[in-house]
């Protein structure tokens, strides 16, 4: 399984509330239609994090690109950087050192179902979104 010429693979937690909502912004404003997406419970999902060496552990976002994938904070940053305009301005948080954007990306990791619910199963694209989905 290879990605087509110029996707990127955003695999994100299928049964994450909050993640939900951030595949439906990410789908909202990615005009150019760059990013491709997969839960990482899908055999898309166990396959890409068996290909990249992943730990199983490992359930926050991942950015899966050509020859190289990014976790956490980074992957969230590259994705904003794809999306352009107005959105580019997140980008001022690269100043602060990984370790420490990492770790608020692992608080809200942590209490992601608390704050924003767990859904039961995961999400079901519409007609129009299938084609992006893995």
């Amino acid at each position: 399984m290879e990605l087509p010429n110029g996707k990127s693979l955003i695999l994100f937690d299928g049964y994450c509330h909050m993640c939900n909502r951030v595949v439906q912004f990410i789908l909202k404003f990615d005009r150019r239609k760059v990013f491709l997406f997969a839960p990482l419970e899908s055999s898309a999902g166990l396959y890409w994090k068996e290909k990249w060496k992943i730990p199983e552990s490992v359930d926050s976002i991942i950015l899966i690109e050509e020859n190289d994938f990014l976790l956490k904070s980074d992957a969230a940053l590259k994705i904003i950087k794809q999306l352009g305009g107005f959105f580019r301005v997140l980008l001022i948080f690269r100043v602060i050192p990984q370790s420490w954007r990492d770790h608020v990306y692992d608080l809200i990791a942590k209490h992601r179902f608390r704050w924003f619910g767990r859904r039961g199963s995961c999400m079901m694209p519409t007609k129009e979104q299938r084609e992006r989905f893995i």
